[in-house]
């Protein structure tokens, strides 16, 4: 399949609310992602855990701290309170719309000024099966960067792509986030590319923008 990596360069994710107005107003307020993050009317119904989680990546605890004050007072419920672990600095929320969201730093102290900057926005996907998902991707024009066997992948993308793609099972996801793996119906998000549309195999749905 003859595609390029500027076609599967992931250019934004569109997620889909019963209140779009409100959504809209929620992630402007939480987080200031700006067009990497969209919002539109809800086509079908969803129950439970959607099957994936975004990710926010950040340099510091600082930056973790303030973006999960602001969506709380935004409207946010706090699933997993920011705390250090081995792997550094993170806090899980579930936003009004039912979204998972997981905010994470590498780092265990600050080191440098306050900044609420992202340096990288992730979609993370809970699959049945992440080899059989991953040759999918790679037959679909995607490269991996780092592969763990069965339990994670996480695909190339430039720099400065505005939101990367990673794989989990579906039940490490949701225990990662805190969350029931439990979950029905539509995921509710959809992910913009320059590529031809097609849906994966967990049914999540790659739009053409």
């Amino acid at each position: 399949m003859n595609i390029t990596a500027a076609q599967t360069t992931i250019t934004a994710i569109t997620l889909e609310a019963d209140d779009p107005a409100a959504t809209t107003a929620f992630y402007a307020a939480a987080f200031g992602l700006g067009d990497r993050l969209r919002v539109r009317a809800a086509q079908a119904p969803s129950t439970g855990f959607r099957g994936f989680v975004l990710s926010l990546v950040v340099s510091q605890p600082s930056t973790v701290d303030s973006l999960m004050g602001t969506a709380v007072e935004a409207g946010a419920t706090v699933v997993k309170p920011a705390k250090k672990s081995l792997w550094g600095y993170s806090g899980v929320l579930q936003s009004p719309d039912g979204v998972v969201w997981k905010i994470a730093t590498s780092a265990k102290k600050d080191t440098g000024p306050f900044t609420r900057e992202v340096d990288a926005f992730v979609l993370l996907l809970g699959v049945d099966d992440v080899k059989a998902t991953k040759q999918f991707y790679v037959e679909h024009g995607l490269a991996v960067a780092k592969s763990f066997g069965s339990k994670y992948v996480e695909f190339e993308a430039p720099e400065a792509a505005p939101v990367k793609l990673a794989l989990y099972t579906r039940k490490f996801a949701a225990k990662d986030a805190g969350v029931s793996a439990e979950g029905s119906g539509s995921h509710r998000v959809a992910i913009q590319t320059a590529a031809a549309p097609f849906t994966d195999l967990d049914g999540f749905d790659w739009e053409r923008i």
